[in-house]
């Protein structure tokens, strides 16, 4: 049995639609995992775009100095930083999603 102040509950039910509180909360968590993996889903996109390659090829090619640029300029550090970010977040999701949903 979940218990919230009547407040919550008000809005749980609101924003899910379902007077059941457990399947409110599962329902919003469930939405919010899957917001956060598009979120995450579309970063790693746009840099693959961007450098024209999957983040372990980037990865590969920044470990032997093959990627053109050099792999210690801003450019390169802060998109290595965003993206390794962005696949270690979505892994994360993707597994809680797997785990609990």
């Amino acid at each position: 049995m979940v218990a919230v102040s009547p407040r919550i509950a008000a809005f749980l039910n609101q924003v899910s639609t379902t007077p059941d509180m457990e399947l409110a909360l599962w329902k919003i968590f469930s939405e919010y995992l899957d917001l956060k993996i598009e979120r995450h889903l579309h970063v790693s996109k746009e840099f693959e775009t961007k450098w024209g390659m999957t983040f372990a090829e980037f990865l590969r090619r920044t470990e032997t100095n093959d990627l053109g640029k050099d792999i210690y300029s801003y450019e390169v550090e802060s998109d290595y930083w965003e993206w390794e970010a962005a696949e270690t977040l979505l892994a994360h999701y993707r597994q809680l999603k797997i785990q609990w949903i």
